[in-house]
């Protein structure tokens, strides 16, 4: 029944954002046809993936890559997804990666991904058991295990991307002994300032889920990010002119009120209220009686014999 006052608004934001998502996508495909991009920001913590790549093959050193100690979620899937890119870039110039996990299903998903990208590459040759490695799933078992890792094969660059917890600055300061440089993010952000003040590069809040969007450019994952960011920018809009309209009412007067489901006149007008406001209205909406009366009109059986009256008629 509140549909009926302004409960509509509800559906409408997800319906918008549903639509914007649909034609940046439809954007994407169509600049990937005619050799262009849709336009995504710069972020420099992954155009150092390059960078950090080239200085561990010069340097004959392994690459090291963390998908944190986190379950297998859409956290985990998206950091094995960006390590993908980086062995797909490791496995063609021949340089070693170790990818280290927490969580036997993320070990699992891991090991499958990085073989299908050397397979991909012709390199299967170079896959082998320390490639992807299981360490332990105790928090702190593992960050001891990585970081002898770090110590012993002197890594050269590595990547900490998913969910980190106490153990995000044992890692980062565990690399910065050996001078490996360093691409980390995660979705802890109480984990984020460890690692920007650790780190050489961070992503920091979206940019680690706009990270396949950007390494890789597939339509679909494009114009869902572009479409996400066209749909914050609508809720912002909604925020700021509903903050200004609810400010300019607040500040006048009113000559009727609501009183429970129902907008009653005054006897004089009075100063506004916040239960006087659009927005008020907006969030909390009205069902009054002839709401009610509506939708049991609608939901009413037809009465016993009705419709063989009608026929006979």
């Amino acid at each position: 029944m509140q549909y009926l006052d302004t409960g509509f608004v509800g559906i409408l934001v997800p319906l918008a954002l549903v639509a914007f998502v649909l034609w940046n996508i439809h954007r994407a495909e169509q600049a990937k046809k005619s050799n262009k991009e849709v336009y995504i920001r710069r972020i420099p913590g992954l155009n150092a993936l390059d960078e950090a790549i080239g200085r561990a093959t010069e340097m004959g050193r392994p690459i090291l890559m963390v998908p944190g100690i986190g379950v297998l979620n859409a956290v985990s899937v998206q950091a094995i997804g960006v390590f993908a890119h980086i062995a797909k870039s490791a496995a063609q110039f021949g340089t070693p990666i170790r990818l280290t996990c927490a969580a036997a299903d993320v070990y699992t998903v891991a090991q499958e991904v990085i073989q299908d990208v050397y397979r991909e590459q012709g390199a299967l040759s170079k896959f082998d058991a320390e490639t992807v490695q299981f360490v332990s799933d105790r928090q702190f078992a593992f960050a001891a295990g990585v970081s002898g890792m770090i110590h012993r094969e002197k890594v050269a660059a590595a990547f900490l991307l998913g969910e980190f917890y106490a153990e995000s600055l044992i890692f980062a300061e565990t690399l910065n002994s050996v001078g490996a440089i360093q691409v980390a993010g995660s979705t802890q952000i109480t984990q984020t300032p460890f690692f920007i003040a650790a780190c050489d590069y961070v992503l920091i809040g979206d940019e680690f889920y706009a990270a396949s969007a950007y390494l890789r450019r597939e339509p679909v994952l494009v114009g869902s990010l572009v479409g996400q960011d066209w749909g914050k920018m609508l809720v912002a809009g909604f925020v700021i002119i509903g903050s200004l309209v609810n400010s300019f009412q607040i500040q006048g007067e009113v000559s009727e009120a609501r009183q429970g489901n129902a907008i009653v006149p005054l006897d004089a007008p009075r100063k506004a209220r916040v239960t006087d406001t659009a927005m008020e209205r907006l969030f909390k909406p009205l069902v009054t009686e002839e709401m009610v009366s509506q939708v049991t009109r609608e939901q009413e059986p037809a009465e016993p014999g009705a419709d063989a009256a009608e026929g006979g008629e």
